[in-house]
């Protein structure tokens, strides 16, 4: 649980914007903070590899892309500490093993519930994937739009920025990119 010191240094912050901490509508908010801040972050507790449980049964014949797509993204940009948010596409072609499909939406929450950027958390999530299941392929694209670019800095609202990682026969045929693109798009 959190530390007499923890609750402070939320107190101090709420100080140092000009802000009374001990006014009636603010007297709880260190703790709703903190408790707040322990679930935006909680993939720092998590093990992607006990998420990534895959079996066999099931799985002797498929040879096609198994796709999620959008699955929600919730994360903060590690450089201003503002909420990130979009939707996550991920796909791969199985060799000999597949996961359950709640598995890909787990992996999304276990690194984006970390500070981040986009770019590295769509790469963790590909990374993950490919190390794990060893599949013939895989693909994750994520889009999100950035309270950082948003709300502050240069304001530009509704920008939406897209990465994509691509590993294996997903990135090595033309096709079956192509393929993964256009079921994601549908």
């Amino acid at each position: 649980m959190f530390q007499p010191e923890d609750l402070d240094v939320v107190r101090k912050l709420l100080a140092m914007i000009g802000e009374d901490p001990d006014r009636e509508g603010l007297k709880e908010t260190p703790l709703r903070f903190l408790k707040a801040f322990e679930e935006y972050t909680s993939g720092y507790r998590q093990n992607p590899e006990e998420i990534l449980k895959s079996f066999e049964d099931g799985a002797e014949s498929v040879d096609e892309m198994v796709i999620v797509r959008d699955i929600p993204v919730y994360s903060l940009c590690e450089h201003h500490l503002a909420p990130f948010f979009g939707k996550a596409h991920i796909g791969y072609v199985p060799d000999q093993r597949i996961l359950g499909l709640s598995k890909m939406s787990r992996l999304v929450e276990v690194y984006a519930r970390r500070l981040q950027v986009q770019e590295r958390l769509t790469n963790q999530i590909a990374d993950a994937l490919d190390t794990f299941l060893q599949p013939l392929g895989v693909a994750v694209v994520i889009e999100c739009r950035h309270m950082c670019m948003e709300s502050r800095g240069v304001r530009h609202v509704g920008a939406g920025t897209v990465t994509s990682a691509l590993r294996g026969s997903v990135k090595n045929n033309p096709d079956t990119r192509k393929e993964f693109l256009s079921l994601i798009r549908r």
